[in-house]
């Protein structure tokens, strides 16, 4: 759905080839690379210009624009699109199903994980025209299939919708919706070739078109909404929007193969070695992805039938609530750090591999329990902004979500602990597992009886503790020297400081009550609030339990608030 549909909007892009420039040029501006082959440890030295910290900061900084753009889209959607008739948003989500199923399945095991290891061996080997050979191939054969499944989805996006993604939609939201999946039926193409090219550049140490490119992406439906709400198309309109956001991803992608030796060519390397490994890897890694896409058109089936497209649209907007510090935590920081646990286990060195892992881990940890709490007690708030209205509904399902969002976030690098082993059978056996478990328990937690709607949410929160708590568990048999107890005794602190903070949002909520008067500014600035208490209360308490998280943001604040009394 289109909140599962957000890791799609963020995917990256594909450049038109003939803009590149030509590899001849580049070596005659940099007489160290010659046949292609990299010289004097100039690889070894591209991920250390742009450290770990710098590329989360670019990446969490403008994954929160995107998911600012991402909250004011799905806002605005509901805005103008929340009657009950044709024109409901629920149909524009119920869209986003099957392209994105078709993507991850096909495609998504190629964009980063799978694809950016065996990149980062030749890289690593002084080989840069084997890099480009291989991306280059993988490029053309998920490009092909993509393409294909394009147009079978325009073939068949009404016996699709109608009996796979929403039967609870009404005759007219029915056409609709058809009509919107057949705009998004390229968005598979489109995403997988300028997400494979994005791998390429991230093995490089670009990240900083990979970063914006999604923007564009979002600003295009925005402008959709405006453009198209009083006209004839109403929400299909915002197909349109997709469609060209996805084309001014591609524009924005190629922008940064400038610079390269990448010359793309109609070859696929059949008898590479390495590109027939890669492609065993694919499908496990694929096949992942897909089982959670498939989750997610369970969840919304299950939707449409309990509450048509209201209900689809209600858990949807719960969904993207839920999705937003996952991509703005997990996701950015987890992509900024995979390149580097590449080049660790490149190097023969697992040492520095588990170390660096372990304080990526613990980050990302001591990050998001803040996160969680704010989004729990702030959950009515939030709902109420994107809603406009009242919204109990969609701050029910958030709540529930809430404990999700640590488990996801935490699964990010958790899951790039196996990809870059080079192993991704583990994690398709554990989401089979899981996405298994989930559909019954989303089946039996969400009859009438029992939560309703709600009920996918809760399902979602256990399913995703279990994953996380079953991969860990395979991740200690492997490596017995993994969570080590300084890793565990700064878990057990950061838990310690979640309580203080819990206890302080929840004074700050009963202080300042979310009220049905209450107007837009007054909600913001009683969630603004909550946010800065709690977030006070978690960095001020992690520097007295010596919390080396806490280091570089009071480092940071000391510089932004010190540096005005020293220039005076």
């Amino acid at each position: 759905m289109a909140a599962s549909s957000e890791d799609t909007e963020t995917g990256t892009d594909l450049p038109d080839m003939t803009g590149v420039a030509s590899s001849r040029a580049v070596r005659k501006k940099d007489g160290r690379i010659k046949g292609g082959r990299i010289k004097g440890g100039v690889a070894k030295k591209m991920l250390k210009r742009v450290p770990i910290g710098n590329v989360a900061v670019l990446l969490v900084a403008t994954a929160l624009i995107g998911q600012g753009l991402g909250f004011l889209r799905t806002k605005l959607i509901n805005a103008n699109f929340s009657d009950p008739g044709p024109n409901n948003a629920g149909v524009y989500f119920a869209a986003f199903n099957i392209p994105d199923l078709f993507f991850y399945v096909i495609a998504a095991g190629a964009l980063g994980v799978t694809v950016i290891p065996y990149l980062s061996d030749r890289l690593h080997k002084n080989d840069r025209r084997g890099m480009w050979e291989l991306s280059n191939s993988i490029l053309n054969l998920l490009g092909l299939l993509t393409l294909v499944v394009g147009v079978i989805i325009f073939i068949f996006a009404e016996p699709l919708l109608e009996h796979v993604v929403a039967p609870g939609l009404t005759a007219e939201q029915h056409d609709r919706a058809a009509l919107l999946m057949r705009f998004l039926a390229l968005n598979p193409f489109f995403f997988t070739v300028s997400g494979i090219l994005s791998s390429a550049q991230q093995t490089l140490g670009r990240f900083f078109f990979f970063a914006v490119a999604p923007l564009f992406y979002n600003l295009s439906i925005v402008a959709s909404i405006y453009i198209f709400k009083d006209s004839s198309l109403g929400i299909v309109g915002l197909g349109i929007g997709a469609f060209v956001g996805a084309i001014l991803q591609v524009i924005v992608v190629a922008l940064g193969l400038f610079g390269t030796t990448f010359h793309w060519r109609p070859v696929i390397a059949w008898k590479s070695p390495d590109f027939r490994t890669m492609l065993r890897q694919l499908p496990p890694r694929s096949l992942d992805q897909g089982m959670d896409q498939l989750q997610s058109l369970v969840e919304t089936n299950f939707a449409s039938r309990i509450a048509g497209a209201i209900g689809i649209s209600n858990y949807t907007n719960a969904y993207v609530l839920h999705t937003a510090p996952i991509l703005l935590l997990g996701t950015a920081i987890s992509t900024a750090a995979f390149p580097r646990l590449n080049q660790r286990l490149s190097q023969g060195r697992t040492d520095l591999f588990r170390k660096d892992f372990l304080k990526v881990l613990r980050a990302i940890i001591w990050l998001t329990m803040p996160v969680v709490v704010i989004c729990y007690f702030g959950r009515g708030y939030l709902a109420r902004i994107i809603f406009s209205n009242d919204a109990p509904d969609i701050a029910l399902i958030f709540g529930f979500l809430s404990v999700a969002i640590l488990f996801r976030t935490i699964y990010t690098i958790v899951s790039r602990w196996f990809y870059a082993q080079k192993d991704s059978k583990t994690p398709l056996f554990v989401s089979i597992f899981t996405i298994g478990l989930n559909v019954v328990l989303a089946y039996t937690l969400s009859r009438p009886t029992a939560y309703g709607v709600a009920g996918l949410a809760l399902a979602q929160s256990i399913v995703a503790a279990i994953e996380v708590f079953v991969l860990g568990t395979i991740m200690l048999v492997r490596d017995r020297k993994l969570f080590d107890m300084d890793f565990l005794n700064g878990c057990i602190r950061i838990v310690s400081v979640t309580g203080f903070t819990t206890f302080a949002a929840s004074v700050v909520t009963a202080l300042y009550p979310l009220a049905s008067g209450d107007g837009g500014t007054t909600v913001f600035a009683k969630l603004v609030a909550i946010t800065v208490v709690a977030a006070g209360v978690h960095i001020g308490l992690s520097v007295l339990f010596g919390l080396e998280e806490s280091r570089p943001v009071i480092r940071r604040l000391k510089t932004i608030i010190l540096k005005p009394i020293k220039m005076s």
